[in-house]
């Protein structure tokens, strides 16, 4: 690197910590907690009151994705769903899912760390996923690292790797359908249960509100699930990690793997 380019860098990174430091003292806003999010903090997890608004959920921030606001994350879920769509269709004719040929794909050792690693790798986003209500998380963080995994098979394996264990792109739509079918059920559950008994419940509705009584279980013998945050993330992440998968195989096939 040339003087110069040193040079340049270093008065750019001192500008930007110098911008942060007058940035902290005289533009970021007070750190007063204003009244929505006293009542989001408060309805998130309030065991005491449960006919009060509550999600029954520590994880603040997975209790307004999914309750509070489910209806848009329902629509932002449908918007990707829909461009995945639109990509196989633009895609169709330009690959093919039967293994054109096979490939030995990188050294011994790699592939051995792979396989070590990859079930981890699932691990991990399984517990992301499903964890979403009580901790940092949720579907998309934990479908979009068991999606590594997958990848990572296509990288060290090839592509024809993956789709000779059955991981092929229709199959992932399928899943990926599965996925936000689950969303949409868990999310009218509590109305259509309502209907049958002559009484009255919200759409997306997950505990006890007032004018409607009837309420998800929060706990399942005795581990605490939220009532429908559980479900949603845990059918988030199936479409996610179907999705994302779907898309890296797609993408590797039009490139190395097309129908001619």
């Amino acid at each position: 690197m040339r003087s110069i380019e040193l040079v340049v860098i270093t008065v750019v990174v001192l500008a930007l910590a110098l911008l942060i430091a007058v940035a902290y003292e005289n533009i970021i806003p007070s750190t007063a907690v204003r009244k929505v999010a006293e009542f989001y903090l408060y309805a998130a997890y309030n065991p005491f009151d449960l006919r009060e608004y509550t999600a029954m959920s520590p994880e603040a921030v997975t209790s307004i994705v999914w309750d509070f606001r489910g209806l848009d994350t329902l629509f932002e879920t449908a918007v990707f769903f829909l461009a995945l769509i639109a990509g196989m269709a633009l895609a169709r004719g330009l690959y093919r899912e039967t293994p054109q040929f096979k490939s030995e794909g990188l050294s011994l050792i790699v592939k051995s760390v792979t396989k070590i690693t990859a079930p981890v790798i699932i691990a991990v986003g399984v517990s992301i996923g499903l964890h979403g209500h009580l901790t940092p998380g949720g579907g998309f963080q934990g479908g979009s690292v068991i999606a590594v995994a997958p990848m990572i098979f296509i990288v060290i394996f090839s592509v024809y790797f993956v789709l000779e264990r059955g991981v092929a792109p229709s199959k992932m739509l399928v899943l990926r359908s599965l996925g936000l079918a689950g969303i949409g059920l868990t999310s009218v559950v509590l109305f259509m249960i309502a209907l049958l008994r002559g009484s009255f419940a919200y759409v997306f509705q997950n505990m006890i509100k007032p004018g409607a009584s009837i309420s998800m279980p929060a706990e399942i013998s005795g581990a605490l699930i939220s009532g429908t945050l559980w479900f949603f993330n845990f059918f988030e992440m199936l479409a996610v990690a179907a999705g994302f998968s779907m898309a890296f195989i797609v993408v590797v096939l039009m490139r190395f793997g097309k129908g001619e």
